[in-house]
């Protein structure tokens, strides 16, 4: 079974060309690889005057994807847990306090990540951790 795969810009170029050059959508799918389906949505949802454009189809391609990327929660909430944090609460304190006098869910591992991503960044919240370890376990990958 073959798994989806997004299209890539060197194939919207080969697709720009192929139509150009008078192939139909069946064609072009063949010699691609792909559903003719796949073929037909991309050049509907990216076509500029009845003409479709490679560059500019996955420029709009990347805008889209960009656009659906949103944080799930807001600076208020990281500011309170940074509050929380400086007065040395776990991460599983400030989740369960969070859930139950704010009801919001943010989950003490979303903490953790926010903790790590700080320390990356050379701030100083992962000093207020009760368990100062050198280094984290990863189960998917190898060090």
């Amino acid at each position: 079974m073959n798994t989806y795969t997004q299209l890539s810009q060197q194939e919207r170029y080969q697709i720009s060309t192929l139509k150009q050059a008078g192939y139909n959508n069946k064609d072009i799918a063949a010699f691609l690889g792909r559903h003719k389906s796949t073929i037909s949505r991309e050049l509907g949802r990216n076509n500029s005057g009845g003409e479709y454009q490679a560059e500019r189809a996955h420029r709009l391609t990347l805008k889209r994807k960009r656009a659906k990327i949103r944080p799930r929660f807001g600076g208020s909430v990281w500011a309170q847990v940074e509050l929380l944090l400086q007065m040395d609460w776990s991460p599983q304190q400030i989740s369960g306090r969070l859930l139950r006098e704010e009801g919001i869910h943010v989950s003490h591992e979303d903490i953790y990540q926010y903790i790590y991503a700080d320390k990356r960044q050379g701030g100083d919240l992962h000093k207020h951790l009760r368990c100062q370890k050198k280094r984290r376990k990863r189960y998917d990958s190898y060090d």
